[in-house]
């Protein structure tokens, strides 16, 4: 359906009607951005809300509607929107200067912290953002190694870069996507999730590995989950054939738990890339791991070795502003039971939703673990009990597949009711939310699954 096609949903007309000033800035955005937005999770048709505040569990776009927020900055954000130490830190910093092009006390401070939180992290190197990590940590790998190849699993997400785009969405055959170079695809080799016999024989054939990455939570933070086992499993086959197990906790990380989910399982990879929390909601990421794989970095052990160098510049790496959120908030993080309460809030919206899908005939389900929900939407018409609803008996495919139409009403029509909810379709919570949020979320689905029942093209 083109953007101007007319509809008779009444979904789409409220939503048009309660969101005209979003209407007409992503008129505007469209003469400036591709598809009228900057992340492709932003993506709704006919378009996306535009937001200008933020506080707690809530934001408010520039239409003055109010929601209870589980997008949560696209993770970042297990402190709600402002929280105060965090917002007080960074205008402290700002006050002292954003930019020095020069080491600062607060950069040393914020590794510290993330030494002493995670316990994979010997040294730490930080990044602009999460993709930048798994780059970095990729790099390193090899270079520590003289090994080429990557192990990937199918549906992990691991960022944008050049590595790490097939599989994840599209392209599970391993084939180049669209912009990737074929050589560069065909450097990473790539395995069903939860595989671990695959893994086994891969690594038992091979001799040309360098590195294997995983999301230690499962695909997108659980929506495939981590299968009981399969990380020990992974710990034992890589340390045997001498292959580098990278944790990418860029959304797990300060979220299971204080010490990310390697904390939380007791399994301790040799690398962890990081990002979001990290940075307390502001823009940075971080490879922390084995101090002789981190070495690589170091220009005096190069010298002192005979091995060449990475090179690793960036002009926001640690920016002190940055650094300022990231000491702030995980200082929080590490010494409160911020995470226990983010996790306890989303078990019980979990629990809720599977009863009042239950109690209305909805054959979807809602599952997840730590501070996560993710919404099987069901797209094989399956029987389904959603109170007893195991993931874990559905494939991979059939849980990373919604359709398109439908999530798109479903958000749009829990936004009319005051919740926005992330687009897979699903969410985060945060050590903010109430039992105030608990029942206008639970409000809010309740009303949405009625106006859908009548929506046409569903």
């Amino acid at each position: 359906m083109s953007l101007d096609e007319q509809t008779n949903s009444t979904i789409i007309a409220e939503f048009k009607e309660r969101t005209r000033r979003s209407a007409e800035l992503s008129a505007t955005a469209r003469e400036v951005f591709p598809s009228g937005i900057t992340h492709d999770s932003r993506h709704l048709r006919p378009y996306g809300i535009y937001v200008d505040q933020g506080k707690a569990s809530r934001k408010w776009d520039i239409d003055g509607n109010e929601y209870v927020d589980y997008f949560g900055g696209h993770g970042a954000l297990l402190l709600g929107h402002c929280h105060p130490q965090v917002t007080a830190a960074i205008h402290d910093a700002v006050a002292d200067g954003t930019q020095f092009a020069a080491n600062t006390s607060r950069e040393v401070r914020w590794g510290e912290i993330v030494k002493d939180l995670v316990p994979s992290v010997e040294r730490v190197r930080f990044t602009a953002s999460g993709t930048e990590a798994t780059h970095l940590a990729l790099r390193l790998a090899r270079a520590f190694t003289g090994k080429a190849k990557l192990v990937r699993f199918a549906t992990h997400f691991h960022g944008w870069h050049d590595h790490m785009t097939s599989g994840y969405a599209n392209h599970f055959d391993g084939s180049a996507t669209a912009g990737v170079v074929d050589a560069i695809a065909e450097s990473v080799i790539l395995l069903p999730p939860n595989d671990i016999e695959a893994v086994r024989e891969t690594l038992a054939k091979r001799d040309d590995i360098a590195a294997l990455i995983v999301e230690p939570t499962g695909a997108s933070f659980g929506r495939v989950p981590i299968a009981p086992g399969f990380l020990e499993g992974l710990r034992e086959a890589t340390r045997a054939a001498g292959v580098i197990l990278i944790f990418d906790e860029v959304i797990s990380g300060f979220r299971c738990a204080p010490g990310g989910a390697q904390a939380h399982y007791g399994v301790t990879p040799d690398l962890t890339t990081m990002a979001k929390i990290i940075a307390g909601g502001l823009p940075g990421g971080a490879v922390g791991g084995r101090a002789d794989i981190m070495e690589r970095l170091d220009f005096e052990a190069a010298e002192a070795k005979g091995f060449e160098k990475i090179q690793h510049p960036g002009t926001f790496n640690a920016n002190p502003v940055s650094a300022a959120a990231g000491i702030a908030a995980l200082g929080i993080i590490g010494s409160t039971d911020a995470c226990a309460r983010a996790n306890a809030f989303a078990a019980e919206l979990r629990e809720r939703l599977n009863a009042l899908f239950k109690a209305k005939g909805t054959p979807w389900a809602v599952y997840g673990t730590f501070s996560s929900f993710h919404i099987f939407l069901n797209p094989q018409k399956r029987a389904i009990d959603p109170t007893a609803f195991d993931p874990a008996e559905i494939a991979y495919t059939e849980l990373k597949s919604s359709p398109r139409a439908l999530v798109d009403r479903l958000r749009m029509a829990l936004m009319i009711n005051g919740v926005d909810i992330g687009g897979w379709p699903g969410g985060l919570t945060s050590a903010v939310h109430t039992e105030d949020d608990m029942q206008v979320t639970l409000a809010a689905f309740e009303a949405s699954l009625a106006r859908l029942e009548n929506e046409p093209g569903l």
